[in-house]
């Protein structure tokens, strides 16, 4: 497969699981939506079944969807990216790219669906929540250590199903998110993925939204820092185990 095919497949990809995933936190904090209120778990199932849609979308390519997981089977010392995809310097930069790319799209669609309630909202803070993940108790060591062992418990899981190949495999990986939601992602939000996190802040710093604020800069590097780390290490401990 041409490494044109994998970023446009990457690229649908990712921008159906940023749509859907920052839609449903939209749903559950904006002003005046039908879902306003709404608890954790439905914003975990969200982003749940927003990675099952993505994978079947971006199936051509492998569905990474996260730099993360790019990076995790690098360091996993696999020869192939995707079936007919080998690992290369070139192919390694065009799933980054277009991971980046596809939830930079994302965000903006779901701004678009929620734009008048996005209008709506005074809270920055919210609004901000909506695109990009934070911490609960800011303390950007424990926070990294927090985004760290997530990401190692996706991407290592993930290595390990492909051991044990079923028709079921994006359901797996979308009941493995909905879990490290549910069970991890009370101190950070669970980032668990760059791309995720800064495509939509970036998005968040360019869109023209009332109320906006800042994007938190300060803070950005954690969400983008402690998955690149599990996800690596996560490649590594499966060469061992």
């Amino acid at each position: 497969m041409s490494l044109t095919s994998v970023f446009f497949s990457e690229v649908f990809g990712t921008a159906m699981l940023t749509l859907f995933g920052v839609g449903v936190v939209a749903n559950v904090l904006l002003a005046r939506t039908k879902g306003r209120g709404a608890d954790w778990l439905l914003v975990s199932f969200g982003w749940g079944l927003a990675v099952f849609v993505g994978v079947f979308v971006a199936w051509r390519s492998g569905a990474h969807l996260n730099p993360a997981v790019t990076l995790g089977l690098l360091s996993s010392g696999a020869s192939e990216y995707a079936p007919d995809v080998p690992v290369t310097f070139a192919s390694t930069v065009v799933y980054l790219v277009a991971e980046m790319v596809g939830a930079f799209v994302g965000a903006v669609l779901a701004w678009l669906v929620y734009r008048k309630h996005y209008d709506a909202e005074e809270d920055a803070g919210l609004v901000l929540g909506t695109f990009s993940t934070g911490p609960e108790i800011r303390s950007h060591g424990w926070n990294l250590v927090t985004e760290v062992i997530a990401t190692f418990t996706l991407v290592y899981v993930i290595l390990q199903l492909g051991n044990t190949p079923t028709q079921v495999g994006p359901l797996n990986v979308a009941l493995l998110v909905v879990a490290i939601g549910a069970s991890l992602g009370g101190p950070t939000g669970y980032a668990i993925n760059p791309a995720r996190d800064l495509g939509p802040r970036l998005a968040h710093a360019v869109l023209p939204i009332r109320h906006k604020g800042g994007n938190d800069w300060g803070y950005s590097w954690v969400p983008v820092v402690g998955p690149i780390i599990g996800g690596v290490l996560a490649g590594l401990v499966s060469q061992v185990f």
